[in-house]
């Protein structure tokens, strides 16, 4: 298969999650044969914090302009199978003009960040990269967000035939490995500032710093604001690139998970963090929100806080009983979670619109399909990349 995708950045991962979801399932994908080809505008942002230049196995197009890169990408059209167009994509809506207007690939949006786009559409807010027609047009909508929202792409959207894709981690690149003495923590969060995740952070994270002076609270990621309520034991690393994200986990007891808040809202939408620190191994605290039991089963496979003494309280739990819960974790992630199942997963997708069927098809949470797990003994020989 030639997978033709227009996207946000697969280029640069500073303050952009989609970088990392999209790295592991086109690795995944060219594992099993198929064709990747990436086209990304080369914005100024992304371009300053570049830390990927090729795909392995892929193609990455990155491009000034859309008129520049136009003659490219129809060439690329004319001999692909399946062509998606993201949310936050640049130029989405003329990429997804140009997809619509193709004869031979089974044509799809994917949605990315599906409870902040129907947020904005219901507080009657523009959607730069959403076609001024909706989705109806479209052989298949992803969402990375399931539940709920796929009724709401259709209802809101004239989404025809809706899936979930949700987040995934790349084993290959997040797994156990020793601990950093400059990541050391008792409580590590990792995540780009977002306001919308303020509240939980300060529940969760800043408030149990504040009560539990004599332990090592750490936060990395970008674009916090110099008027961040910093604490005497709260240590920051300002961005941590993905290559040493195994070593931002492993080097504490304990990691905290927060969901944006139109997201929690939602449900049913499992931030990639979640994923890639239980690859790690590592014991995760997370908040709330519908559906987590579809991923890990609370209090077994991933801890639950609901307040700041929830929080304290994980705090205080056992070595061996954080131990068993981050096990139970990581044997789940590589069981259902991976970026070759969502690989496969978005095969079956794909090949099920092939036919261009006009259905309204629904696609809830379904059993994982089958792959093998990775092997214990794969990464022994690797080191943390500090």
């Amino acid at each position: 298969m030639k997978l033709v995708i227009f996207g946000l950045s697969v280029s640069s991962s500073w303050g952009n999650g989609h970088a990392t979801l999209w790295r592991g399932l086109q690795r995944a994908l060219a594992t099993r044969g198929h064709d990747v080809v990436f086209f990304e505008r080369d914005v100024p942002y992304y371009a300053a914090h570049r830390d990927l230049t090729e795909l392995p196995d892929g193609r990455l197009h990155l491009y000034e302009s859309w008129d520049a890169v136009l003659p490219a990408a129809r060439r690329d059209l004319a001999d692909a199978d399946a062509a998606v167009v993201t949310s936050y994509c640049p130029d989405g809506v003329a990429a997804a003009a140009l997809i619509l207007d193709a004869s031979r690939p089974v044509r799809a949006f994917y949605d990315l960040d599906t409870p902040v786009t129907l947020d904005r559409l219901r507080n009657g807010e523009a959607v730069p990269y959403l076609p001024p027609d909706g989705l109806a047009e479209f052989d298949l909508v992803l969402s990375y967000t399931g539940g709920a929202a796929l009724a709401e792409l259709r209802t809101r959207l004239g989404a025809r035939c809706t899936a979930p894709l949700y987040g995934s981690v790349d084993p290959d690149v997040h797994f156990p490995v020793p601990p950093s003495p400059h990541y050391a923590a008792d409580l590590s969060y990792l995540g780009t500032y977002a306001a919308d995740r303020q509240t939980a952070v300060d529940t969760l994270f800043l408030e149990p710093a504040r009560r539990l002076p004599g332990q090592r609270f750490l936060l990395g990621g970008s674009q916090y604001p110099p008027d961040f309520p910093w604490t005497s034991n709260l240590y920051f690393r300002p961005h941590v690139s993905p290559a040493e994200h195994p070593a931002f986990y492993c080097s504490s007891r304990l990691t905290l998970n927060v969901t944006r808040q139109a997201m929690a809202r939602m449900g049913y939408c499992p931030s990639g963090r979640l994923f890639e620190a239980a690859a790690c191994g590592v014991p995760i605290l997370s908040d709330e929100w519908e559906g987590l039991e579809q991923f890990f089963e609370p209090g077994a496979e991933v801890l639950v806080a609901r307040s700041t003494d929830d929080a304290v309280s994980a705090l205080s739990l056992p070595p061996t009983e954080l131990a068993g819960v981050a096990r139970r974790a990581r044997e789940r992630t590589l069981d259902e979670h991976t970026a070759m199942h969502r690989a496969v997963e978005l095969e079956e997708l794909i090949a099920g619109r092939g036919t261009r069927d006009a259905g309204r098809g629904t696609a809830g949470a379904r059993p994982a399909s089958r792959v093998p797990r990775p092997s214990a003994t794969m990464h022994a020989a690797r080191s943390p990349e500090v």
